[in-house]
């Protein structure tokens, strides 16, 4: 519950969120009570945290013994140093960020990566066991490599020598068919 600064009394759910002072309904103090939305439980006033409330100090929905240092900005629970996901200018509680993430409203997250340096390492090496579909997979490879060579690679940091490695394998496929076919043409 929220308290009267001069006589520690409850402060009515009323004079929550006014632009006006308002009376407290004991010792008449003008009091201004700004509270976010999660400060109810239900919406019936119950307090959510009271073990924060109880220190001075607003904790964490999640974890109540943990200190808050930011609301999130679509609830207004507060957030500790471990629940807030900072994204898109915002600050956000799992919660919101999971739902959000259903209804497509952030953008910019990401939870996979396609991998086109292994895609192109794939094209070159396994028409190796059937040698007549390189001709179609090589030229499939070298463009994939050169396509996506500055695409978003792994979240773990790797090298391009995936992208390497296609590249020379397809060009040395390719030079083998067209080698067979000069072969083939000369005679």
């Amino acid at each position: 519950m929220m308290l009267c600064s001069k006589c520690h009394t409850p402060v009515a759910g009323s004079a929550f969120n006014t632009k006006t002072l308002q009376p407290c309904g004991h010792c008449r103090a003008l009091l201004q009570t700004e509270v976010f939305p999660a400060f109810y439980k239900d919406g019936n006033g119950i307090l959510s945290n009271p073990t924060a409330a109880a220190s001075n100090e607003a904790g964490c929905f999640y974890h109540p013994h943990k200190k808050a240092v930011v609301p999130c900005g679509r609830c207004g629970r507060f957030l500790c140093d471990l629940c807030d996901m900072a994204m898109e200018g915002g600050h956000f509680c799992p919660a919101c960020l999971a739902s959000g993430r259903k209804k497509n409203v952030f953008r910019n997250l990401e939870n996979h990566r396609v991998l086109y340096d292994s895609i192109a390492l794939g094209l070159a090496l396994y028409p190796l066991l059937l040698f007549y579909l390189t001709l179609i997979t090589a030229p499939i490879a070298i463009y994939t490599a050169l396509r996506y060579w500055n695409a978003p690679g792994s979240i773990i940091r790797r090298t391009k020598i995936r992208y390497v490695a296609a590249l020379i394998i397809s060009a040395a496929q390719l030079g083998g068919w067209l080698t067979g076919v000069y072969f083939l043409l000369r005679d």
